[in-house]
């Protein structure tokens, strides 16, 4: 394990995530917090530690002054901004329960959780997100909603104030001065400090209950794994929704006094980079996905020559990284690194900032085929797992150790062991309350001995790696860590009488598809309409009749939240049947078999992105 650096706070001494912020302003008070970019000016802007304390004491005075007591729940609907850390710490400072939003969920999603969770206050992004969600909430008065807080000045946000007693604009509401923090004397670490919304296998989202000592004990506990520095940078673009992002990339950073700058947006991401020049990043698999394409894209241009440097320079890496790691002997090959290095690796690394010494991606499968090239060109990727309901982080690769297949190795103070069905089994300092509102689903979690149920299968190596092995439950988990239940969208598209058979695909892949068989009738009529021969296999290629399939897709998936869009189709009229192995007796789909047998189809539906 590490040896921690004299700057660390510990959770014992932060004692609340409020209190962490209190500690780090009184270890440096004059250090490097957080850069944003500021919009109005189009410049770069930094906050030291004292500032940061300073506008959290601001916000702090203007929501005590609301009708608020401890354990009411506020929630935050904004983009990655200081902001967003500015109302957590003011809010958990007061004793409230934050409930953190996703700026591109779908409105009747929010209000949902607004509802469940008997949100009092929230603060908004802008007037046109508020406008969007009124809407789909009770009548003013008709809720436990009263206070919302736009942090836009625009006249659109002007109007909002004027039309709804419930609505201020921050500007306005925010005091001159907000006086010191302070630490709070009787404050409990196991008291509800959050409540995070997920999406469960059926049903609505189900809302995780983490406390002050949940969050805290996983940065700790985390960078028992993984080093982290004053001197280091993240750059924060993951939404800080997200548990990973919010743990590891907000409160882990603020233990070790290390900065962070928010990037501007995904869009943005590749300019943000050479910009702010981070030493670390979180990510999902997707966004390295992204990176390797655009690389890919690039080498189709170059010469044979140029390809074959390229293979080379991986392939030497490869085995570089596999001797540092000590699994291979050295070979006089490695030689050739240092130029290889210079002519191939260290143009992609700058594309990257140039100063990345830590990249860890979570919340989804990365490919192994990925992995090897970003850590051949001398990327340090490591793969962690965990859960939303484990604060989220259960293991992660360490550098010197780094089993780029496997997720890394349990974070101190959390155990992990094998349970039936090769389930993986854990146990900690990290693992929730239990649901809000929801015993049942609490006691199904977790069992009376304290072990939370991952729904994930696993093996743990000799070395103590953990290797996911597949899912018991049916959950799709796309590359940007969206996890997305199956049955109940393939039970509405089968509603369709065009369709026979139905199974989405999308483990690992930046999208949703669908592989379905069509009923020959109903096909032969939709090719009539569409003027195609009904007997010709290429009419079932037809852009015309896969345009009018998703479609009709979209339709049958109206009322399911925004994850729910099938961007790609392959079409068949030869049914699943039991003989071929591809479903049971019970006519289930065997997902692993038919997966099998289109797996060239399945290829093809990403080959060339989603469609347009």
């Amino acid at each position: 394990m590490k040896q921690f650096h004299e700057n660390l706070i510990s959770v014992e001494e932060a004692h609340t995530l409020d209190g962490l912020l209190v500690r780090r302003v009184h270890r440096s008070p004059d250090g490097l917090a957080y850069q944003y970019f500021e919009r109005a000016d189009k410049q770069w802007h930094s906050l030291t530690w004292r500032e940061m304390a300073d506008a959290v004491a601001r916000w702090r005075r203007a929501l005590a002054q609301e009708d608020l007591k401890p354990g009411d729940r506020v929630a935050v609907l904004l983009r990655n901004c200081p902001e967003w850390l500015m109302w957590d710490q003011a809010a958990l400072s007061l004793g409230l329960v934050t409930v953190p939003l996703y700026t591109d969920d779908r409105p009747d999603n929010i209000a949902y959780i607004l509802d469940e969770a008997g949100v009092k206050a929230m603060l908004v992004q802008d007037a046109g997100r508020w406008k969007r969600l009124v809407p789909c909430l009770p009548e003013e008065g008709g809720g436990p909603l009263q206070r919302v807080l736009l942090l836009d000045d625009s006249k659109e946000a002007e109007k909002c104030e004027r039309n709804d007693d419930r609505v201020v604009r921050v500007s306005r509401w925010l005091p001159e001065s907000g006086g010191e923090l302070a630490v709070r004397r009787e404050a409990d670490p196991h008291e509800l400090a959050s409540i995070v919304y997920t999406s469960g296998t059926t049903g609505r989202p189900k809302g995780v209950m983490l406390s002050h000592h949940n969050m805290l004990s996983v940065a700790h506990g985390s960078l028992t794994v993984l080093d982290c520095y004053e001197e280091d940078k993240f750059l924060s673009f993951l939404p800080l929704s997200h548990t990973l992002e919010r743990t590891a990339g907000y409160y882990l950073p603020m233990m070790a006094g290390a900065a962070v700058a928010f990037s501007r947006s995904v869009a943005q991401l590749g300019d943000d980079l050479m910009k702010v020049r981070p030493t670390a990043i979180i990510a999902v698999p997707r966004i390295f996905e992204k990176v390797y394409g655009r690389i890919q894209d690039q080498l189709k241009k170059k010469s044979p020559l140029a390809r074959r440097l390229f293979d080379l320079a991986v392939g030497v890496g490869w085995s570089r990284f596999e001797y540092q790691q000590g699994r291979a002997g050295w070979s006089p090959r490695l030689l050739l690194w240092p130029l290889l290095e210079r002519l191939v690796a260290r143009n992609v690394v700058a594309k990257l900032g140039g100063q990345l010494r830590l990249a860890v991606s979570g919340g989804a499968p990365l490919s192994p085929e990925i992995a090897q090239v970003f850590i051949g060109l001398g990327i340090p990727i490591v793969q962690g797992y965990g859960l939303t309901e484990t604060s989220p982080v259960i293991s992660v690769n360490p550098l010197e150790n780094n089993v780029p297949e496997s997720v890394g190795l349990p974070i101190r103070g959390t155990e992990v062991r094998i349970g039936e069905n090769d389930e993986l089994l854990v146990r900690g300092p990290g693992v929730m309350l239990g649901y809000w509102n929801n015993h049942k689903a609490t006691t199904e979690t977790i069992d009376p001995d304290g072990w939370l149920h991952t729904g994930d299968q696993a093996r743990i190596g000799e070395a103590g790696h953990i290797f996911i092995t597949g899912r018991i439950k049916d959950i799709l988990v796309l590359s940007n860590g969206e996890k997305i239940p199956p049955a109940d969208m393939e039970l509405a598209i089968a509603l369709d009488p065009l369709v026979e058979q139905v199974m989405v695909v999308g483990e690992g892949r930046p999208y949703l598809t669908a592989l379905l068989v069509l009923n020959p009738d109903r096909w032969r009529e939709l090719a009539a309409e569409l003027e195609l021969d009904p007997e010709d296999p290429a009419s079932l290629s037809s852009k015309m009749v896969h345009g009018r399939v998703l479609k009709r897709i979209q339709q049958a998936l109206k009322d399911f939240p925004g994850y729910a869009k099938i961007r790609k189709v392959h079409l068949s009229l030869e049914p699943w049947s039991i003989e071929e192995g591809l479903i049971t007796p019970t006519l289930k789909v065997k997902r692993p078999k038919v997966l099998e047998r289109f797996a060239g189809e399945v290829e093809a539906m990403y080959s060339d992105g989603p469609a347009q």
